[in-house]
């Protein structure tokens, strides 16, 4: 029996020491692949970071670099900043001023842009300031918005939803503007807005719960924030209209910890059915 509680504080002790000492820390590169019926152009490449929390541990400038070198080095067509660029309150954090944060994110290229949202942290800390810093860095910020992309495919739509948690989420208002028969792509910070989607959607990306932080075997994210249901916490998420995948994002909040949920980026290629 001590031989076993040895065994048992040893495990414990490792585990925590890797959730926060190791894991928050060990950037993985998502890559997904989508055929689309509705998509009949060259296959389009997007890279998605979210949740950058840059200041928590584990993220600071130094991550921000090897996120946007990472980014970068995909070669992507389009990328997508679904939000949550700034902390606040996070164990061991140190906050780093939204101007300094977008000089970085400025190296990012895309032939068809860098967009971003904002997230809940961006508004509680000055979301006017937040998007103004990303404006001038060259990223175009679409808080309820759409603009249209130019493809060899023809016109695809991008829309973006503001943050649901704060209460700047108008699904109805990003939308008014798109072609009823237009294709979409979509970028929310917070799948709570994933049922809102139309059906044009080829492809929509979230983020937010950062997967959970903490995700169990066989039981998924031990905690979510929102609306969204717990099943909705990480990856292809079910029962909403249109494909829709939710990243575990970079930073951490609160608790500088993660469990069986790395920190990613996010590379998709969308194709045709046939390719």
């Amino acid at each position: 029996m001590k031989r076993l509680r040895l065994l048992v504080w040893a495990t414990l002790l490792g585990l925590t020491g890797w959730s926060f000492g190791v894991e928050p820390g060990w950037l993985q590169q998502r890559q997904l692949t989508l055929p689309a019926a509705d998509w009949a152009g060259a296959p389009l490449t997007i890279a998605v970071a979210a949740d950058l929390h840059v200041g928590a541990p584990h993220s600071g400038l130094a991550m921000l670099k090897k996120v946007v070198d990472q980014l970068n080095a995909s070669q992507p067509d389009l990328i997508l900043l679904p939000g949550d660029f700034v902390i606040q309150g996070v164990l061991g954090g140190e906050p780093v001023a939204p101007a300094t944060i977008a000089a970085e994110l400025a190296r990012l290229k895309a032939p068809l842009g860098v967009f971003a949202t904002l997230g809940n942290h961006d508004w509680w800390h000055d979301g006017e300031q937040v998007r103004q810093a990303l404006t001038d860095a060259g990223i175009t910020v679409l808080e309820n918005a759409a603009v249209p992309l130019p493809t060899t495919a023809g016109p695809l739509w991008l829309v973006g939803i503001g943050d649901d948690m704060t209460g700047n989420a108008r699904p109805e208002k990003a939308f008014a503007g798109v072609p009823a028969a237009a294709r979409l792509i979509v970028m929310m910070h917070d799948p709570a807005n994933a049922p809102a989607l139309p059906a044009g959607t080829l492809v929509a990306f979230a983020g937010h719960t950062h997967g959970g932080q903490v995700r169990l075997p066989f039981y998924g994210a031990l905690l979510t924030p929102g609306r969204a249901p717990r099943q909705h916490a990480y990856g292809w998420i079910p029962d909403v209209p249109a494909p829709t995948f939710v990243t575990a994002g970079v930073g951490t909040s609160i608790l500088p910890v993660r469990f069986n949920c790395p920190p990613e980026t996010v590379v998709l290629k969308l194709s045709n059915k046939g390719s």
